[in-house]
């Protein structure tokens, strides 16, 4: 079957996350750019780009999204360089809370939309990590789907990976790729990262695109890297190793809706039988 093309390219910013907030923000500035100069449409920062992955630090870093340093960074540079960015994450500050949270900016540097994280990171693996991200973070209640020119899509942060029911929504929404930025750690990385990723584009017929920081030792927390695209039949399009770079990938609207045709998993959906088992 010949396609009929209908893509963009779509660029995931590994960046090193450091003890800098303006350090931070000159290395996602510096890679949003970059990322144009290459023929970038969508631009990815991982979670918490502009602050290491800490309880202390959340409270420490935290903005207000009128007030925020790091939102008018990227505004800057989304309108300047004319493209999408998905910020990654902040913690953002509001009303008494602090909220792990992506703003979406279009090419002119608005806000489209924001994402406030659902599932919260609270785990305790023997011999592995030991977190609780709801010491600091309110978790969100919105399921985000972006409408853009190129592409309807969704937002996930890290943790909101692990939970199939978010990404069914997001997918009935009419979301054909679901954005992630993610910061998996060395416990549950090697283990669920590319697996999880997969699954959650095959379940739904979707790109994932998942982005995290660098790898960096220096830090508390760890994360793991291998940013990584996964295309709707559960390929791997691209992937990074551990350090700081840029991962390119093509995303095409038509390979999902030609694996959605041949293969109509989300039109035999059983939604009276899911009704019957919800009412027992």
């Amino acid at each position: 079957m010949i396609l009929k093309k209908k893509s963009f390219e779509i660029a995931l910013c590994q960046m090193n996350v450091v003890e800098s907030k303006d350090e931070n923000l000159e290395r996602a500035v510096s890679m949003i750019r970059e990322a144009n100069v290459n023929g970038a449409t969508l631009v990815v920062l991982p979670e918490m780009f502009n602050c290491p992955y800490d309880n202390d630090k959340f409270v420490e870093y935290a903005e207000n999204r009128k007030t925020s340093k790091s939102l008018k960074a990227i505004s800057r540079a989304a309108d300047e360089n004319n493209v999408y960015v998905v910020a990654g994450s902040i913690p953002e500050e509001s009303c008494g809370n602090i909220y792990n949270s992506s703003f979406v900016f279009d090419d002119r540097g608005e806000v489209l939309d924001v994402h406030r994280k659902i599932h919260l990171f609270d785990v305790e693996v023997s011999d592995g990590i030991s977190f609780k991200e709801s010491n600091t973070i309110t978790p969100g209640d919105k399921v985000t789907v972006v409408e853009t020119p190129f592409m309807k899509f969704g937002v996930a942060i890290c943790f909101d990976l692990r939970f199939p029911e978010l990404f069914r929504l997001m997918a009935m929404e009419g979301a054909k790729l679901v954005v992630v930025p993610g910061a998996f750690n060395m416990t549950t990385g090697p283990a669920h990262w590319e697996t999880t990723i997969r699954t959650r584009a095959i379940d739904n017929q979707i790109y994932v695109v998942a982005v995290s920081p660098a790898k960096n030792d220096e830090l508390s927390y760890v994360a793991y890297g291998h940013s990584m695209v996964v295309d709707p039949w559960g390929d791997v399009v691209e992937t990074a190793k551990e350090e700081e770079t840029i991962v390119y990938a093509t995303i095409n609207e038509d390979m999902v809706n030609k694996i959605r045709e041949e293969l109509p998993l989300l039109k035999n959906r059983r939604e009276d039988i899911y009704e019957l088992i919800k009412k027992e």
